[in-house]
């Protein structure tokens, strides 16, 4: 979450595309303007929700999700957008062309707010509405572990679903929306 329930931060290891723990000091070092050219970046803490996005049942089938979640995230070495969701074997990446990506997502409020390699853009799809957040990429990876540890049957099972709902409920506690001039990085 950005920031560990106990205390500890995250990189991102751009290479490996892996997250490492770090302490709070050794945090700060990458948090410092020009830091984001080294090996590491760090993840920030910044929770943000786009309430005016509007994601029809149309769009959500372009992006060609088989499931209701998914985060997306700018892959700088890559130079494009990746898209993942949680499945019973982890985080599975979708295959669909970029310029998809952007057709659908590039238009919303928070991609522009997107910083690469360390955050995401997190959608819901629920009862024909989407929810949109850009949120620290480690908890994604946080998602993809709680379902792959609860998921039981075709679709996850009540404990799954349960922590789902928990977990985007959390999400929206912390979220907020970006300011109307745009939302600097903290």
């Amino acid at each position: 979450m950005g920031v560990a329930e106990d205390g500890h931060r995250h990189l991102v290891e751009l290479d490996q595309r892996a997250l490492v723990c770090a302490c709070t000091a050794c945090a700060l070092l990458f948090d410092r303007p020009g830091a984001t050219t080294g090996r590491y970046r760090a993840v920030p803490d910044r929770y943000l929700a786009d309430p005016e996005h509007r994601l029809d049942d149309g769009a959500w089938e372009q992006l060609q999700i088989p499931v209701g979640v998914a985060f997306f995230f700018r892959n700088a070495a890559l130079d494009r957008l990746v898209a993942l969701y949680p499945s019973p074997a982890g985080a599975t990446e979708s295959e669909l062309d970029p310029a998809t990506w952007q057709d659908v997502l590039g238009g919303g409020a928070l991609a522009a707010l997107l910083e690469p390699d360390v955050e995401a853009l997190l959608l819901r799809r629920t009862e024909g509405r989407t929810e949109c957040y850009l949120v620290p990429i480690d908890i994604c990876y946080e998602l993809v572990g709680r379902m792959r540890l609860l998921w039981q049957g075709f679709d996850g099972g009540a404990e799954a679903r349960a922590a789902l709902n928990a977990f985007f409920a959390q999400v929206e506690l912390r979220a907020k929306a970006p300011a109307a001039a745009g939302e600097a990085r903290p």
